[in-house]
């Protein structure tokens, strides 16, 4: 194998891959880079066993091959090279790597033991504007939590049917839910649950990136393509490609725990009341909570918040309040969470009762709902 090609492509492709490489002691072959030829492009491929990444480079192909090296030090010495062409060729599995007057060399692995990334050819896809999409990931992903016990809810339960994706995560304690509207209706409604670390890849890789985002489907796992902006020929050719296993499992009938009745419904302005939980949460200590207090008669919530070894904070601001008062606890960091994914400036707190699931969602978008639950009196 034979290339030349600009640092800065160069570079950047192995950028991405590199993000899922690690150290690996069972197996370390997974920490290196499977570089490949193919027409005009090097190919960049990465795996952990759960992810996959493969990235397009345009480059100049002198001879056809394919070599294994180590990731991070692949991505190092290209980083530390001059903003020029560089020459990379390929001899007995090793990697020679020149520029100008750097001339480096990187011993390599046979290509054969590399995993075998799957590939997607005549499967069932659908097409998402890519920004869009990734914003509704970014709303909901950090929601999911690490479950051995229930490793369903550890990952992020995707809900495709006619002309909508609902993405919903949540950690028992509380629950997220984007709906993003499909411009086209998919032939078949599917569902899946994919793992929270290849979602975040997602929004990290594909979250600046214009255009759509075709998914695609198989059993087992699924596959988000974004396409090159310009590709030789003017032929439309896949850019990156991040491939996932799918969790295995029945994802809860979450919908039965969003609460479809309240007792009190409250409107305020959100960035005063996420400083206000903010500055309460100061002084909560080791126990995280902090009270609500509703007040319709005087149309104002009241946040307070108390720990013996360091004082009390008590604020409170006014609201559109339609129903009773009420009262509740709640851990300070799920209702920071819930108000910094949500971006109007007005909010709806629904209250069911002192120990019922709530409703954070943002003024005027039905597309977002948070639910959280208070924390139970003693």
């Amino acid at each position: 194998m034979k290339i030349e090609i600009l640092k800065e492509n160069l570079k950047k492709g192995l950028a991405i891959v590199e993000k899922i490489v690690g150290k690996n002691l069972s197996l370390p072959i997974l920490d290196n880079v499977f570089i490949n030829t193919e027409d005009s492009f090097l190919n960049l491929s990465s795996t952990d066993l759960e992810t996959a990444i493969r990235f397009w480079v345009l480059a100049k192909i002198v001879k056809k091959g394919k070599v294994v090296v180590p990731a991070k030090l692949f991505s190092g010495v290209v980083s530390s090279l001059p903003d020029e062409k560089i020459i990379i060729e390929e001899k007995n599995q090793g990697l020679f790597v020149e520029c100008k007057n750097f001339k480096n060399q990187i011993q390599g692995f046979n290509p054969e033991e590399f995993p075998i990334i799957p590939e997607f050819k005549d499967t069932e896809f659908l097409e998402v504007d890519g920004k869009r999409f990734c914003q509704g990931l970014t709303q909901v992903v950090d929601v999911a939590s690490f479950s051995q016990s229930r490793p369903e809810i550890s990952g992020i339960y995707f809900i495709f049917s006619k002309n909508t994706i609902k993405i919903v995560a949540t950690d028992s304690f509380r629950l997220a839910e984007k709906t993003i509207i499909l411009d086209k209706p998919i032939k078949k409604d599917t569902s899946f649950i994919l793992p929270q670390k290849p979602t975040k890849e997602i929004i990290n890789i594909l979250g600046d990136k214009d255009g759509n985002i075709k998914i695609h489907f198989s059993p087992n796992q699924t596959m988000f393509e974004s396409l090159m902006e310009e590709a030789p020929g003017g032929h439309p050719h896949p850019q990156v490609q991040i491939f996932s296993r799918l969790v295995d499992g029945e994802y809860p009938n979450y919908e039965e725990i969003i609460p479809k009745k309240f007792k009190t419904q409250v409107v305020l302005k959100r960035d005063e009341f996420l400083n206000q939980i903010r500055t309460a949460s100061l002084f909560t200590g080791k126990v995280n909570e902090i009270k609500i207090k509703v007040k319709p008669q005087s149309k104002e919530v009241e946040v307070f918040a108390q720990d013996p070894d360091i004082g009390e904070s008590q604020s409170s601001i006014l609201a559109k309040i339609e129903g009773e008062p009420i009262e509740a606890a709640f851990n300070y960091k799920f209702l920071i969470d819930g108000l910094q994914n949500i971006k109007s400036s007005e909010v709806i707190f629904d209250l069911s009762k002192e120990d019922g699931p709530c409703i954070l969602k943002p003024m005027g978008d039905a597309s977002y709902l948070y639910v959280v639950m208070p924390i139970k009196s003693a």
